[in-house]
């Protein structure tokens, strides 16, 4: 991948896969964020999508990325919110906010009246993933306020959805991270990559998809004890969940019912290993296309979308039709 690199989020529609990036701090005086995209069936690259409006004195990146049912993008920009990229004429894209940032939220307290966050320390919006429902619902974590936003079928204000200390990271750090609706689209999946509990102890959670989850209702699902750093998620066609270990550099596999049932080390033969491997998209030929994000090792040589062969497919998205 070429600058500005950290790629993280990643999509595929119809013949192209989109990778949006740079995911890092540090961006301050530097370039704008941009969505490249590429050739499904070849790499080839097929077009950048400057992102317009961001203060560029300013720290600004773009973090994960998804689409509707009309082929309209909706990226995260940690200045603009939700960033929806509309298809225009000669490979362009007409760019809008389709949500702008969420507030930012005091920390709770006993003395808190209204919305506040369920976290240690006083952090800004740190938004990380969204997710579709089939019903339009727009779901996005936020890293540093331990919170799931809601944002309704045709945009506007995100609104708190869940928030629990459990998905709270340590101050300054990825807590609530990586996002998706189960197969059934009963419940919504997600990852805490460095837990305020437990640093070393990251987990992936369920949490139930109606209007107003209870915050006892948050099932752990798996946790990976070593300091892994889970991150970003995705269903396969099998129900097996697909998680990205962030600093094991691998892709945990797990079982419909929470088990680990194997792990991927990175694409055999490929020149560059798995270097704090982020999101992933299934290619429909049996392979996970995943984002290399670097964000430890800063190694731009290993900035790319790695594919390794799992003889899955992907659980269908939800792309639903935005009006």
């Amino acid at each position: 991948m070429p600058a500005p690199g950290y790629p993280e989020g990643i999509v595929v529609v119809g013949n192209r896969v989109y990778v949006s990036g740079p995911a890092t701090f540090g961006t301050a005086g530097k370039g704008a964020s941009e969505v490249r995209a590429f050739n499904l069936a070849t790499g080839a690259p097929a077009g950048t999508i400057v992102i317009a409006g961001e203060d560029l004195t300013q720290e600004h990146a773009l973090s994960c990325i998804t689409a509707d049912a009309q082929g309209r993008l909706y990226a995260l920009s940690t200045q603009l919110g939700v960033v929806r990229l509309t298809p225009a004429a000669n490979n362009t894209f007409a760019q809008d906010i389709y949500a702008p940032l969420p507030p930012d939220l005091a920390p709770c307290t006993p003395q808190s009246v209204g919305a506040c966050s369920p976290t240690v320390f006083d952090g800004p919006p740190l938004l990380n993933d969204l997710t579709f429902d089939w019903a339009g619902n727009l779901y996005i974590t936020d890293s540093f306020q331990a919170t799931v936003f809601r944002v309704a079928p045709g945009g506007g204000a995100p609104q708190v959805w869940f928030q629990s200390p459990a998905l709270a990271g340590i101050p300054f750090n990825i807590g609530l991270n990586g996002i998706r609706v189960s197969p059934d689209q009963k419940k919504v999946y997600v990852t805490v990559t460095l837990p305020a509990a437990n640093p070393a102890a990251g987990a992936v959670y369920s949490i139930p998809r109606v209007a107003a989850p209870a915050a006892a209702s948050l099932a752990l699902v798996h946790t990976y004890a070593a300091g892994e750093a889970p991150d970003g998620i995705a269903f396969g066609l099998t129900g097996k969940l697909y998680v990205a270990l962030a600093v094991s550099n691998a892709i945990s596999v797990l079982n419909p019912n929470g088990t680990e049932k194997t792990r991927f080390t990175g694409p055999a033969g490929s020149p560059i290993p798995f270097d704090g491997p982020a999101n992933i998209a299934f290619d429909r030929r049996g392979s996970l296309l995943v984002t290399n994000h670097a964000s430890l090792s800063n190694n731009a040589a290993n900035f790319a979308v790695l594919e390794t062969f799992v003889g899955d497919l992907a659980f269908p998205l939800p792309q639903p039709f935005i009006f």
